[in-house]
């Protein structure tokens, strides 16, 4: 008995430590001493990629110069260096799991996949199956002997070592869905459920795949009787119904003619799972970070279904009877409408003066027009206070203030929230219409500006009303001649831009189908390479980290969106973050040949001369970055300095009517 308790006692013990280890090992103050600990130097080209096995005693990295190196991290020594022989760069590393840290796969710009024994130094498996250029490798604890690999050719094949066989199957082919200029380029899987696998691609949308749906779909294909010469990468096959679930930033889609125009291309460079598999963060190139929660799932709020999908009597009070997924706005058959009624106000609570004082704070920097630093406050408060009305109403016109890639959606986000709340709210009423007419809805702009006056007739001849009523018509006179609007030509967000870029009825259905962001994190650029890496930092997630095209990595609370921290890691560009899996502990690379590595700093160390103070000028710069003209951005990285991005406003949206009046000038 006396054995039993103390076995009992140090499992409990051992439990207890290792949830104190994971819950603490990222905090805050770590987060705000951490700084460069050792450059580890051995490459002679960009370090494209970064992988720790699964213990955190062995680091990996993969270079333009075809070179593998595995390092001893904690003690910043180089344990072996071998050529991949790959003929071309390295955009891909990883440990096969179960393997004891002995075998490693590679795939690099030359097409190939490579598997590496490092006991002996050797490259025992070459797939050349590819057609282009293979820029992430997957693999997953449950399928030992199994990986996957995405690649420019838009495919996704799965290979199985156990098979004595040069060749790989195709899981998921893209061109059959998006054309023949489709690009996957990344893929993980899910932590906790290795059956779910995420691809990022060409495009905004990100998809989530269920292989055992796949595998035994193919498998009841090849065993019917009519399945004749069908084979597992069979091209005449969609995938089954319920095997992908796609997801996106609710206003990107309608953003792309305008991207588009303006050459900026947005591609999911990174997808990750949150430890506990509940979470999926997408770094998209172009715009910005997302996460998207895979439990608690909301359509976007400006998803232009077509008519069939929604009626009247299919959504009250702002959800979906269909799927419970909350949408916001309610688009019937005779346009835009809001929630009617009263039923679900939330009592106005007062704040506690903790809260009242960061509101207040807030307030003084929206006054100051110090955006960023008020959203951020608001963010604060929002939080702890996720029921008060006001809290969304004021962030939402500091995010219209601002003008970022996306603020004006979130913004919108923020009004739907606040209304729910409150639906007397008579400046989030107003704000919506604003928000509506800048993201180009403007039909359901007039519309909702129309129960604005409807409801607040005392309204309904203010400035800042007679402003938006005169540029929403003539928004809609400019647009009486063009014969593809919006509600008149089916969703935007699904037609195709050429031929062979054409979209299958398939896809537009599954893109019909996505899901929005829960959280979206600014202040990082990421336009210049399709590597780029955002991560999770901590066992429980509550820092998200990403890589930038001004050289600096970016660290925000995963909660509050709230930036802070940024740290200079290259003279170019990071592209590579990847988090130590227990410790508070960073490897990072980019464009410098070098891997670097990140901790907490001891109180006592001098001054870290790689913290970027002023965050919010870094913010500034980058999201001026991301909307210049493709050649200055080349000047830029030339090294010549451009007087059209170092001065004036973050660009992204069409600039507000000045005389906005007494409905929406300040915050409450």
């Amino acid at each position: 008995f006396a054995v039993v308790s103390v076995t009992f006692i140090c499992f409990v013990q051992e439990r207890g430590a290792l949830g104190f280890e994971r819950h603490y090992h990222v905090t805050d103050p770590f987060i705000r001493r951490l700084g460069l600990e050792a450059e580890l130097q051995g490459h002679s080209g960009c370090v494209n990629c970064l992988e720790w096995n699964e213990k955190g005693d062995l680091l990996a990295s993969g270079s333009d110069d075809q070179h593998t190196i595995v390092w001893d991290p904690l003690h910043h020594k180089k344990l072996l260096s071998m050529h991949t022989g790959h003929t071309a760069n390295i955009f891909s590393v990883k440990f096969l799991p179960h393997s004891g840290d002995r075998i490693l796969i590679t795939g690099a710009a030359d097409s190939k996949v490579h598997v590496h024994d490092l006991t002996v130094k050797e490259t025992i498996h070459m797939f050349g199956d590819h057609t282009n250029r293979v820029k992430r490798i997957a693999t997953a604890p449950m399928w030992p002997n199994t990986f996957w690999s995405a690649a420019e050719d838009g495919l996704i094949r799965q290979y199985d070592l156990r098979e004595n066989s040069k060749r790989s199957e195709v899981l998921i082919d893209l061109t059959e869905y998006c054309g023949q200029l489709v690009e996957a380029k990344c893929l993980t899987v899910n932590p906790q459920d290795n059956n779910y696998l995420a691809v990022g691609a060409s495009g905004p949308f990100v998809r989530l795949y269920d292989i055992r749906m796949i595998h035994n779909h193919r498998k009841s294909m090849k065993q019917s009787p009519s399945a004749g010469v069908h084979t597992f990468c069979d091209r005449q096959k969609p995938l089954p119904d319920g095997a992908a679930q796609y997801y996106v930033a609710g206003h990107l889609p309608v953003k792309l003619p305008d991207y588009n125009n303006r050459l900026r291309v947005l591609v999911a460079t990174y997808v990750t799972f949150s430890p506990d598999g509940t979470e999926l963060l997408v770094n998209m190139g172009g715009e910005q970070v997302y996460l998207f929660d895979l439990t608690y799932k909301q359509r976007p709020y400006t998803f232009l279904l077509p008519k069939k999908c929604h009626t009247s009597g299919e959504v009250q009070n702002g959800k979906t009877s269909t799927n419970g997924v909350s949408n916001g706005i309610h688009l019937h058959s005779n346009g835009f409408r809001l929630s009617e009624g009263r039923a679900h106000v939330s009592p106005q609570v007062e704040l506690p003066p903790y809260l009242e004082r960061i509101k207040q704070q807030a307030n003084e920097a929206f006054a100051c027009q110090l955006w960023t630093q008020a959203i951020q406050l608001y963010s604060k408060a929002v939080q702890k206070a996720p029921n008060n009305a006001m809290l969304y109403g004021n962030r939402a016109a500091a995010y219209m203030k601002r003008k970022w890639d996306g603020d004006h959606y979130d913004a919108l986000r923020d009004c739907l929230k606040a209304i729910s709340l409150n639906p007397c709210h008579l400046k989030a009423h107003f704000r919506l219409a604003r928000c509506l007419f800048e993201l180009k809805y403007v039909a359901e702009a007039l519309e909702c500006l129309d129960d604005f006056k409807g409801k607040f007739p005392e309204q309904a001849h203010s400035s800042a009303c007679d402003a938006l009523d005169r540029d929403i018509n003539a928004a809609l006179f400019s647009k009486s001649d063009n014969a593809e609007d919006k509600k008149g030509g089916g969703p935007i967000r699904l037609r195709a831009t050429g031929r062979k870029d054409s979209i299958s009825e398939d896809e537009m259905v599954l893109r019909e189908r996505s899901y929005d962001y829960k959280f979206r994190y600014c202040g990082h650029c990421n336009t210049t390479t399709d590597i780029k890496e955002a991560n999770f930092f901590g066992s429980n997630a509550q820092y998200i980290v990403s890589g930038s095209d001004d050289g600096s990595f970016f660290i925000w609370e995963k909660e509050t969106t709230n930036l802070v921290r940024v740290l200079q890691g290259d003279e170019s560009i990071v592209n590579c973050l990847q988090p130590h899996p227990s410790y508070c502990f960073l490897a990072t690379s980019g464009i410098d040949p070098v891997v670097r590595l990140w901790n907490p700093r001891p109180e006592s160390e001098t001054l870290n001369g790689r913290v970027v103070v002023d965050m919010e000028g870094a913010s500034q710069a980058n999201q001026r970055r991301m909307n210049a003209d493709p050649l200055e951005v080349m000047l830029l990285n030339m090294g010549y300095r451009i007087t059209g991005l170092t001065s004036g406003g973050a660009g992204g949206s069409d600039d507000e009517d000045s005389s906005e009046g007494q409905v929406q000038c300040r915050p409450s």
